[in-house]
């Protein structure tokens, strides 16, 4: 949080946000630190989640629950991507993206974690979806 707060600074309209995995819990956990009037463009999560999947090492992220009607005072423009075959983070995320935050929701098939070898899966170097999402949640 505190190197995503001191490299954004001064959060606007023009300021987009790309997130995977973890990455998305600490946008939407920035998110819900700005300030009454401040708002962002928008956000791309990529196999985000919204609680606890019970792994250790993610625990201190869910010490309380995320507050999706303070995150969407502050942005409201988001695109869930999502596997249909993700190992870590199931499918109901991405649904509560659509449902909670009105996200756009991308379902790629086999992509597991869209993690590559380290999660011995096939290198994802190309996911033009991300793209394609924050140009259209700029225009």
């Amino acid at each position: 949080m505190k190197k995503l707060r001191d490299t954004v600074t001064t959060p606007d309209e023009e300021l987009y946000f790309i997130g995977h995995s973890l990455g998305c819990i600490t946008i939407l956990r920035y998110l819900e630190t700005l300030q009454e009037a401040e708002r962002v463009g928008g956000a791309v999560l990529v196999a985000g989640f919204t609680d606890d999947l019970d792994f250790e090492e993610l625990t201190s992220f869910f010490t309380s629950p995320i507050n999706l009607k303070e995150i969407n005072k502050h942005c409201n423009k988001f695109v869930a991507i999502h596997s249909d075959n993700d190992p870590y983070v199931p499918l109901k995320h991405g649904e509560i993206f659509k449902n909670k935050l009105k996200a756009k929701l991308i379902i790629k098939k086999s992509m597991g974690h869209f993690s590559g070898e380290i999660e011995d899966e096939e290198s994802c170097t190309k996911l033009p979806e991300v793209v394609e999402s924050i140009i259209e949640l700029a225009n």
